[in-house]
C-alpha cells in the first residue's frame, strides 16, 4: 500500500500498519518516498506494484488519481471537511487497509464550546488566503469553541488583504505552522488585524486521523484566554 495523505501516513503507522511508500510531506523519513502530495511519482508508484493508494480529494489532485487508476491500481479515496467526518472516514479507512484491529475514533471525546471567539486563520502568504466554514480546520477550531472570520467566505479557501481581515475584527490571528511555515517572524506582521497573535501547530489543525482527538485538547489549551 502507498500512502499520498499526510494524515492517512500517521494513522497508518499509529494502527501498525505500515506503507510501503508515502509523500515527502508525510514527516516519515525511514519510508520511501514517492514524491509529494500535488507531484507524485507516478512511475515510481507503480514500480512499487502496491495493493492499494489513498488519496484525498484536499490533498491530491483529481488527474493523478485517474492516471493511477487508468493503470490499474486500486485506489481508496478520503474526504474530511468537518470534525463529525472524521469517525466515519476512520472505519472506511480501516476496512480498505484490512486492519480490523486498528482503534478508530467515534467522536464522542469532542468538548462543548468554551471559548466563543472569532478568529483570523490564514493559511497563505503572498497572497494572503484563509478557510471559510466548509473546511476541516474551520470545524476543529468550531469543536474548540472559535469561529474563522472568514467563515462566511463563498470560496472554501478565499484571497483576503490584512485589512480586510482585520476590518472582520476578529479576537485572535491563529498562525499555524502548515501548510505556510508561519513562525515568531510573521507576529507583528499579522498583529495589524488582531493584537492577540497565537502560533499553532499546523498538523493539529489540518491533518485529521488519531491525530484529532488530542489535536482538539491541545488547541483548545493554545487558544485559551
Amino acid at each position: 500500500m502507498v500512502s499520498l495523505v499526510p494524515s492517512v501516513t500517521e494513522t497508518l503507522l499509529a494502527w501498525g500498519v505500515e506503507p510501503v511508500a508515502c509523500t515527502r510531506f508525510c514527516e516519515q523519513p525511514d519510508l520511501h518516498h514517492v514524491g509529494g502530495t500535488k507531484d507524485p511519482d507516478l512511475d515510481g508508484i507503480l514500480r512499487l506494484r502496491p495493493d492499494l493508494v489513498v488519496m484525498d480529494r484536499e490533498e491530491n489532485r483529481r488527474d493523478d488519481a485517474e492516471a493511477l487508476a487508468a493503470r490499474g491500481l486500486a485506489l481508496h479515496i478520503t474526504h474530511v471537511v468537518s470534525v463529525a467526518d472524521v469517525a466515519p472516514m476512520l472505519h472506511a479507512l480501516c476496512a480498505a487497509v484490512g486492519s480490523p484491529v486498528a482503534e478508530t475514533w467515534s467522536g464522542s471525546t469532542l468538548p462543548s464550546d468554551t471559548l466563543r471567539r472569532t478568529a483570523f486563520v490564514p493559511i497563505w502568504r503572498r497572497p494572503w488566503m484563509t478557510i471559510n466554514a466548509d473546511t476541516y480546520g474551520s470545524s476543529l477550531l468550531r469543536s474548540c469553541g472559535i469561529e474563522s472570520a472568514f467563515a462566511d467566505a463563498p470560496e472554501r479557501y478565499p484571497e483576503v488583504s490584512l485589512d480586510g481581515a482585520a476590518g472582520r475584527r476578529p479576537d485572535l490571528v491563529v498562525l499555524p505552522s502548515e501548510p505556510y511555515p508561519f513562525t515568531e517572524r510573521h507576529i507583528e506582521e499579522a498583529s495589524q488585524v488582531a493584537s492577540d497573535v497565537r502560533l499553532v501547530d499546523g498538523r493539529d489543525l489540518f491533518w485529521w486521523g488519531v491525530r484529532t482527538p488530542g489535536a482538539i485538547e491541545r488547541l483548545t489549551a493554545a487558544l485559551a484566554r
